[in-house]
C-alpha cells in the first residue's frame, strides 16, 4: 500500500464519526489545558510573593494530583463509548480483507492524530487561560497583579508527558480489544448486553442497605470529630449503594413499570420502558457515575462559596476582638487584679501613643482548662482517662472551660444565681444531653442549668473537640479536685488564663502596627502572668490564603466535573440513540408517528436523565450534616448561609443539567427520528 494510506483512512474514520470523535476531543483538551493551568499555578512565582502562599500551592498540588487521576479515568470512560461504535467499522474491515496488523496501524494513525490535536489545542488553551485564571486567583486572594504573561516549560513538559502515556495506554487497551476479537465479534458489538436482564433484587437490596446505612451515619452522629473519622466510609458506602442501585435497582423498576399495566401499556411508555430494560445494566453505571459527580459538585460548590463568602464571619469567631492577648498563670491564685495591672497598663500606653481607644466592650474574663472524657455525665480526667482514648471513644473528648459567674453575668449582661450544687453549662459543637455533672474521683453531683450562649472563644473556634462553658460561684472550690492531676505528658492538666481583648476604630495597616508594639512590651514584662497576643488584622491573609485557595480549587473542579457529566450525558445519548435508530425505523414503519416517537424519546430519556440529579439531591440533603460538622471544624458556623448557598447551588446546577438534558435529547431524536427536535 502507497506511503498515505493509513493516515488517510485514519482521518476518514474520524472526519465520517465526528459526532464521537468531536467530543472526545474536546475532553481531551478540556482535561490537558485544566492540568496545565494548576500546574502553572502549583508552580507558578506568584505564590512566592502571597502571604500564606505555601498553604495556596499545597492546595493546587492537590487539584493537579485530582485533576490527572481523573483525567486517566474519564479518558478510559469517554474512549469506551467512541470504540464500542468503531468496532463495528473495524469488523467490516476484517471482512474486507485487512488483518489485524493492517487495523492497528489505523488505530495508531488515529491516535496520532488525536494526540496531535488534543495536545497542540489543549496546551495552547492552557497557556492562554493560564493568565486569566491567575488573574481570578489574584483576585480572590487579594494580592498584587502582574500582568506579564510567562510560559514554564517544565509545566508543558509534565503536561505532554502523562498525556502521551494516557493516550498510549488508551491505545495498548484499545488494540488488545480488537486482537483478541474476531470479526464477527467486532460486526456485533453494538449489540452485545441486548440480551435483557432479570430484576436483581439482592443486589437491589444491598445498594439501598449501603445506602441506608450512610446515611444513618450522617444524621446520627452527632459529635464534629466523630463526623471526620466516619466520613469516608460514608462517602465509600453512598458510592458503592449508588452504583448498585442504579445497576440493579434500575433493571428492577423497569420490571416495576412493566407490571404496572396503566402505565406500561401507553405508546410513549411501552416503547421506552422496553427499550430502557435491555440496556439498563450498563446505563447504570453511567447514570450512577453522573449521580456522584453531580454530588461532588455542589458539595465542592456549597462548602467552598460558603468558607470563602463567610470569611469574615469565621475570622470573627477566631478573633472576638482585633487584638487579643492570653495571659497564662501557674495557679489559680495569680490570676488576680494585682497581676492584671501592669498588662493594662503596657496595653494603654501603647494606644495613647497611637491617640486610640477601645472601640466597644472590652472582652475580660478569666477560665480555667482542662480537657476530659465524658461519659454518661460523668467526666473522667487525668492521664488514665486521656491514656484510654481510642478510636471508638475519641469522639467523648471534650475541652472544658470553667468561669466565675461573675464574669458571665458581667458578658452576658444577665443576673444569673445559683443554688448550692448548681452550675450554669453553655456548649459548642454538642449538646450535652444529661440533667447533672459529675467530676471523677468526687462525690459531688452538680445539677446542670442551661445559659443562653456565651462570647466567642478563640480557643474553642481553633479545636476540632467539642467545648463546655460551666459556669460556678466559686471556681477555685469547683476545681480543687483536679488540682494535682497530670495529663498524657505528665503537665498539670488545669490551665489558668485571663483573656483580654479589644476592638479598635483604626485602619488594618494601623492594627498590625499596634499589635507588633503590645507584643513587644508585653514580652519584656516579667510579671507572674505570661503573656501570648494575637491580631485579626495580622492573620486575615492566612485566612483569606486557606478559605480562598479551597474556594479557587473548588471552581477549578467543579468545571473538571461539569465537563465530565456533560460529556457522559452526550455519549451516552448518541451510543443509545445509534442502537435504537433501527428499533425507531421498525416502529415507524409499522404505523408510529413521529410525535408518537417524540413522545417514547422524551418518556425515555426524562426517566433516565432526571434520576442522577434527583438522587444526588438526596445524596447532599444527607449530607448536609456532615458538611456543616466538617465546615465547623474550620470556623465557620453560619448553618443558615449553608443552607441557603446549597439550595442555590443545587437549582442552579439543576437548570444548567435540564440545558445539557435537552440539547442531549435533541441530538437523539436526531439520531433515531430522523430530523431535529423542533
Amino acid at each position: 500500500m502507497r506511503i498515505g494510506f493509513y493516515p488517510r483512512l485514519a482521518w476518514s474514520g474520524i472526519r465520517k464519526n465526528k459526532e464521537l470523535y468531536i467530543p472526545y476531543l474536546l475532553t481531551g483538551m478540556g482535561m490537558i489545558m485544566m492540568y496545565y493551568i494548576v500546574s502553572y499555578l502549583y508552580t507558578g512565582s506568584l505564590l512566592d510573593h502571597v502571604r500564606g502562599g505555601y498553604v495556596v500551592a499545597t492546595l493546587m498540588g492537590l487539584g493537579r494530583f485530582v485533576v490527572g487521576a481523573f483525567s486517566v479515568i474519564f479518558l478510559f470512560y469517554t474512549h469506551s463509548f467512541l470504540i464500542r461504535r468503531r468496532k463495528r467499522e473495524f469488523g467490516l474491515y476484517s471482512i474486507l480483507g485487512m488483518n489485524k496488523l493492517n487495523l492497528a496501524r489505523i488505530m495508531i494513525w488515529e491516535s496520532v492524530i488525536v494526540i496531535c490535536i488534543s495536545l497542540t489545542s489543549g496546551l495552547a488553551l492552557g497557556i492562554l487561560f493560564s493568565k486569566l485564571a491567575e488573574l481570578l486567583m489574584n483576585y480572590i486572594l487579594q494580592a498584587d497583579v502582574d500582568y506579564s504573561m510567562r510560559i514554564n516549560p517544565v509545566n508543558v513538559r509534565q503536561t505532554v508527558i502523562l498525556y502521551l502515556i494516557i493516550f498510549l495506554l488508551i491505545l495498548g487497551v484499545t488494540l488488545r480489544q480488537v486482537h483478541v476479537a474476531d470479526p464477527i465479534q467486532l460486526l456485533r458489538s453494538e449489540n452485545v448486553g441486548e440480551r435483557p436482564p432479570r430484576a436483581n433484587w439482592p443486589m437491589a437490596l444491598a445498594g439501598a442497605m449501603l445506602l441506608g446505612i450512610a446515611y444513618y451515619l450522617a444524621v446520627s452522629i452527632k459529635d464534629p470529630v466523630a463526623a471526620i473519622l466516619w466520613f469516608f466510609l460514608a462517602v465509600l458506602l453512598v458510592i458503592g449503594g449508588t452504583y448498585l442501585l442504579f445497576i440493579a435497582g434500575s433493571v428492577t423498576m423497569c420490571r416495576l413499570l412493566q407490571k404496572n399495566k396503566r402505565y406500561y401499556y401507553k405508546t410513549n411508555h411501552f416503547v421506552s420502558v422496553s427499550s430502557m430494560v435491555y440496556r439498563m445494566k450498563r446505563n447504570g453505571a453511567g447514570l450512577a457515575s453522573i449521580c456522584i459527580l453531580c454530588t461532588m459538585v455542589l458539595v465542592m460548590l456549597s462548602s467552598t462559596v460558603c468558607l470563602y463568602g463567610g470569611l469574615e464571619n469565621s475570622l470573627r469567631s477566631r478573633y472576638p476582638r482585633h487584638i487579643m492577648t492570653d495571659n497564662r498563670a501557674v495557679s489559680y491564685a495569680d490570676l488576680r487584679e494585682e497581676n492584671y495591672a501592669p498588662i493594662r497598663g503596657a496595653i494603654e500606653e501603647v494606644l495613647d501613643a497611637h491617640g486610640q481607644t477601645p472601640a466597644r466592650e472590652v472582652l475580660e474574663y478569666s477560665y480555667v482548662s482542662l480537657a476530659g472524657v465524658l461519659s454518661d455525665g460523668v467526666l473522667e480526667t487525668g492521664t488514665s482517662a486521656l491514656g484510654s482514648l481510642e478510636g471508638d471513644n475519641y469522639q467523648d473528648l471534650w475541652q472544658i472551660f470553667v468561669v466565675p459567674l461573675a464574669d458571665y453575668n458581667r458578658l452576658m449582661g444577665t443576673a444569673e444565681t445559683l443554688e448550692p450544687g448548681q452550675l450554669l453549662m453553655c456548649t459548642t459543637k454538642m449538646w450535652f444531653r444529661q440533667s447533672s455533672l459529675r467530676i471523677s474521683g468526687t462525690e459531688q453531683e452538680w445539677q446542670v442549668r442551661r445559659g443562653k450562649g456565651f462570647v466567642d472563644n478563640g480557643v474553642d473556634s481553633m479545636q476540632i473537640i467539642p467545648s463546655m462553658f460551666l459556669f460556678v460561684e466559686d471556681v477555685e472550690s469547683f476545681i480543687r479536685p483536679m488540682t494535682e492531676r497530670r495529663d498524657l505528658h505528665g503537665n498539670p492538666l488545669l490551665q489558668y488564663d485571663w483573656i483580654y481583648g479589644f476592638d479598635l476604630e483604626c485602619s488594618v495597616e494601623e492594627q498590625g502596627t499596634i499589635f507588633y508594639e503590645i507584643q513587644g512590651k508585653l514580652s519584656q514584662q516579667q510579671g507572674v502572668l505570661v503573656s501570648s497576643t494575637e491580631s485579626a488584622a495580622v492573620n486575615r491573609d492566612s485566612f483569606r490564603e486557606m478559605y480562598g485557595g479551597l474556594f479557587f480549587l473548588g471552581i477549578m473542579l467543579s468545571i473538571v466535573f461539569v465537563f465530565a457529566t456533560t460529556l457522559i450525558m452526550y455519549y451516552k445519548q448518541i451510543s443509545e440513540g445509534y442502537e435504537d435508530q433501527s428499533r425507531f425505523e421498525i416502529l415507524q414503519k409499522v404505523g408510529m408517528t413521529r410525535k408518537e416517537v417524540r413522545k417514547t424519546i422524551n418518556s425515555q430519556v426524562m426517566t433516565v436523565f432526571f434520576l442522577p440529579l434527583l438522587a444526588a439531591g438526596i445524596h447532599l440533603g444527607f449530607a448536609f450534616p456532615f458538611l456543616y460538622k466538617g465546615l465547623m471544624l474550620l470556623n465557620f458556623n453560619n448553618l443558615w448561609m449553608l443552607i441557603q448557598v446549597a439550595v442555590l447551588a443545587y437549582l442552579l446546577f439543576g437548570l444548567g443539567y435540564v440545558a445539557v438534558y435537552r440539547i442531549t435529547s435533541r441530538a437523539y431524536y436526531h439520531l433515531v427520528g430522523g430530523a431535529k427536535q423542533a
